[in-house]
């Protein structure tokens, strides 16, 4: 199978995950993808191409986001000989600390349900558990009913069945995913116009759409060093995930909403940009 591999200013993390990913069983190709990185992490990178002919990177002269990273990564992979296991891609973030066998696992996890987007267990180094992993398709009517009573405001996140050794989810986290190449191929890939957040979103559901399940390997768990590469721009990332927010409500449910419902959402959409601004800043 293919890994790959969409950095920005992962220094602090990307010589582990590269070591680790180069380390797991199965991984035939690495394709890094650098989006202007200019901490040392493309230095890094070559290191690593250097010693081992799998991996190979781009690096891009500007930030065209990661949608456009992981769409160059697998671009660059080799068509896979029939019936291979470089037939399947993983999206793998640098700062995702995958083991040996979790590749292998996730593919076998997955070959079980036919085409399938499956994830795994994503975890602090503190152990605790990332919500993201496991969600619900944004519902923008339900949540703008929330603003009225935000006790009832629903929630994205899904708790995790740890009775279900795959447990089918509607969404799950960019951050690891594995999937068949043919069904990234079909659906598209990731939609560009996405600059950073709800990307992911957007993939899961265009899977579903496709007839494809999303699931989570819930005994497969990865340390997930969250939030290296969006600490040094945190206001740039708050416009970007508001912005991917918005973008996923024009395309998938704006045409079936009435004007007065697409209007109160871009207003809260972007009513709630600053305070999220501040609070990242301040974190």
């Amino acid at each position: 199978m293919g890994a790959v591999v969409v950095s920005y200013r992962s220094a602090a993390t990307i010589d582990e995950c590269l070591t680790r990913l180069r380390n797991g069983r199965g991984v035939g190709a690495i394709r890094v993808v650098d989006n202007q990185s200019d901490d040392g992490t493309l230095e890094i990178v070559q290191r690593h191409a250097s010693l081992d002919p799998r991996v190979r990177f781009i690096a891009n002269p500007d930030n065209p986001g990661f949608s456009v990273g992981c769409n160059q990564g697998v671009a660059e992979l080799e068509p896979p000989p029939p019936g291979s296991h470089c037939g399947w891609v993983a999206f793998v973030n640098p700062d995702c600390m995958v083991e040996p066998d979790t590749l292998q696992r996730l593919h076998a996890a997955a070959a079980s349900l036919g085409e399938a987007l499956v994830s795994a267990d994503l975890v602090s180094e503190d152990g605790e558990r990332d919500a993201a992993v496991r969600r619900r398709d944004p519902d923008f009517g339900a949540m703008l009913g929330g603003l009225l009573r935000p006790w009832a405001a629903p929630k994205l996140a899904i708790a995790p069945d740890d009775t279900a050794v795959l447990q089918r989810v509607e969404a799950t986290s960019g951050a690891l995913m594995l999937m068949p190449r043919r069904l990234f191929e079909r659906i598209g890939g990731f939609d560009e116009g996405y600059r950073l957040h709800a990307e992911d979103l957007d993939l899961c559901r265009r899977v579903r759409q496709a007839g494809a399940e999303v699931a989570v390997a819930n005994g497969v768990r990865v340390v997930h060093v969250r939030g290296v590469s969006s600490r040094s721009r945190p206001f740039f990332v708050e416009w970007h995930k508001h912005r991917g927010l918005w973008r996923y409500f024009c395309k998938f449910e704006a045409p079936r909403r009435g004007a007065a419902m697409r209007a109160g959402v871009f207003a809260a959409i972007w009513l709630r940009f600053p305070i999220a601004a501040l609070r990242a800043w301040l974190r």
